[in-house]
């Protein structure tokens, strides 16, 4: 939809533009300082009002810590419909933002709302990152392993409780944590290469990453974690539009080899406030793949 439209001119250097689809857009202010800055909101993902504020905020956040930055200031972005949902339901959402700024030690300094027919929050956000420490899509090198950091699952799972009500709390736990401490240890790893694993799913992450650092991403379908009751929520059919066609999307550059379409589903499924795919290794984080020299296939399943 942006193919060649290009970023407005600008007195700053741009670090990080259009070019490869990465987080966030970065400027450079100094020698040692670039200038953060992504937006992100979406509708509801969970029936609590305040654990969805939570989870906006911590996917909004996640974006600067995948760039290998720290989150400075954010403006909340909320559409309310007034005249169907309480005020006070806007409040808690509110709140539960605020607090996950808190924990980022981010400011959450106003912002802009709107009457819209649907809720949608999430925030618009700045931070600050060293230029030597940039994580961006296009660092990849052959050889390196792939890390994540957080299990996939949540997409099926959230499918499963917008129509059941079953409250899944695992998956609530993982998507309003913070990706900081590994953004952190990526960095201090020299890490240089990554992306956080949100509504593409991870075969569509990858395949970003591949592409933009021009090589094949390898991934080793059983090393992949997942959260508890994931294979049960797709076996009983709780799979969203947006993960099949994420699906359909990758297929045309993908070697599944003997991977079968549930295991594809379940690695093609749309994530929220997703973990962190890096090209290295952090404590604690599964490797669950490698990058290598770029054969037929951007991405190849084993």
């Amino acid at each position: 939809m942006v193919a060649g439209l290009g970023p407005a001119s600008g007195t700053a250097e741009l670090l990080v533009g259009l070019e490869n689809g990465d987080d966030a857009a970065v400027v450079r202010l100094d020698e040692r300082t670039g200038l953060v800055s992504t937006a992100d909101f979406f509708t509801p993902v969970v029936d609590d009002a305040y654990d969805w504020g939570r989870i906006a905020a911590a996917n909004a956040l996640s974006d600067v810590y995948a760039m290998g930055g720290t989150p400075l200031v954010g403006l909340n972005l909320l559409c309310w419909p007034r005249g169907v949902l309480p005020l006070e339901l806007a409040r808690e959402v509110l709140r539960g933002g605020q607090d996950v700024a808190r924990e980022a030690g981010c400011h959450l300094a106003g912002g802009h709302s709107v009457d819209d027919e649907g809720p949608k929050y999430g925030l618009a956000v700045t931070g600050v990152v060293r230029p030597e420490e940039l994580i961006t899509l296009d660092a990849g090198r052959a050889g390196l392993p792939l890390s994540l950091t957080k299990p996939l699952g949540v997409g099926v799972l959230n499918t499963r409780h917008k129509a059941t009500g079953e409250v899944f709390g695992e998956a609530v736990a993982s998507m309003s944590a913070l990706n900081r401490d590994a953004a952190r240890a990526a960095v201090a790893a020299g890490i240089r290469c990554g992306t956080d694993v949100t509504g593409f799913g991870l075969l569509g992450h990858a395949s970003k990453l591949g592409r933009a650092s021009g090589l094949t991403v390898a991934l080793d379908a059983a090393r992949v974690p997942y959260l508890a009751g994931s294979r049960e929520a797709l076996r009983d059919g709780y799979v969203s539009g947006g993960s099949r066609r994420n699906l359909e999307w990758v297929t045309p550059w993908t070697d599944f080899g003997a991977i079968g379409e549930d295991e594809q589903l379940l690695l093609a499924d749309a994530q929220t406030s997703g973990g962190l795919l890096v090209a290295g290794e952090i404590p604690g984080a599964p490797v669950i793949g490698e990058l290598l020299p770029r054969g037929e296939h951007l991405v190849v399943l084993r």
